[in-house]
C-alpha cells in the first residue's frame, strides 16, 4: 500500500475513471516532488477521520 491510498487528497475521478491526487500545488511543485527522491509527499495528509476523533475524546 502506498501513502497515497491513505492520503485525503487522493479521491476518485468519474470523469477520468481512475485516483487522482486533489493536492494543491501548481506546475512547479509538481515537478519538484517527482524528482525529489524521498519517500514521504510533502502534501500528504492523513484522510483517517477517526484519528482525530480518538484525538479530541
Amino acid at each position: 500500500m502506498s501513502q497515497c491510498d491513505t492520503c485525503a487528497y487522493f479521491v476518485y475521478d468519474e470523469e477520468y475513471e481512475e485516483y487522482v491526487c486533489e493536492a494543491d500545488m501548481d506546475e512547479d511543485d509538481y515537478g519538484r516532488l517527482m524528482q525529489e527522491e524521498r519517500s514521504a509527499c510533502r502534501y500528504y495528509r492523513d484522510g483517517d477521520e477517526y484519528k482525530v476523533v480518538k484525538h479530541q475524546m
